[in-house]
């Protein structure tokens, strides 16, 4: 089955075409003080190269965050559009894992580190096996960042994530670790296209500010 994963939780995006666990083609994108949209057209490219047409695409794969909320956004709109406008289900996946099985690590525990900025960051707790699988020991939470190291000493764990300034080893989100991930896709089953969003992580910075100076949750819908 033809498997398009992406994701944008970062200011790094991810693109991956795959054909059960082999990748056709992959793509990185800034996403981060750009003029234009480039995801997109990375997908389309990606979809070229390798040599896929959008309507032989089985599923798409979309990293859910936390993260960016503008970079989510934009791949979860593009995720959902795709999914809807082809027919195909789609399915979410932790864009910490999407870091810790993508970026070729040793056996061990790892914490996965995000910045959140004002000063926080997102963590999340890994085991990586011989021959590369990955269980989630901790989901995703929101911690200080002057935390990390003291609960990195905790867990026994390495650091690894985006951030420099965090982490001993910096790794991205990367689309194509989808094919390590396949047991987590089918335990979790596809989304509810009418319904799903990204896992933000917190609220936008635009909804605070408007909840802070009217007093009360902004309005849905």
């Amino acid at each position: 089955m033809i498997t398009l994963a992406l994701d944008a939780s970062t200011y790094v995006g991810s693109v991956a075409v795959l054909d059960g666990d082999r990748v056709l083609a992959q793509a990185t994108v800034a996403m981060k003080g750009a003029e234009h949209e480039r995801l997109m057209p990375s997908i389309v490219g990606a979809l070229q190269r390798g040599g896929v047409d959008v309507d032989q695409i089985g599923r798409v794969v979309c990293g859910e965050g936390p993260g960016s909320f503008t970079s989510l956004r934009i791949a979860g709109a593009i995720a959902k559009g795709i999914a809807r406008g082809v027919g195909i289900p789609l399915y979410a996946i932790s864009s910490m894992a999407l870091i810790v099985a993508g970026a070729g690590l040793a056996p061990g525990r790892y914490l996965v580190v995000v910045d959140a900025l004002r000063g926080e960051a997102y963590v999340a707790l890994y085991d990586v096996h011989l021959g590369g699988t990955v269980d989630e020991i901790e989901r995703a939470r929101l911690v200080q960042a002057s935390d990390v190291d003291v609960l990195a000493g905790d867990y026994g764990a390495q650091l690894v994530g985006p951030a420099e300034d965090l982490v001993s080893k910096v790794a991205s989100p990367n689309a194509a670790a989808v094919a390590s991930l396949s047991d987590w896709l089918e335990r979790r089953g596809a989304v509810d296209l009418a319904t799903w969003e990204p896992a933000y992580g917190r609220l936008a910075e635009a909804q605070v500010r408007w909840e802070t100076a009217h007093g009360r949750p902004l309005p849905a819908g």
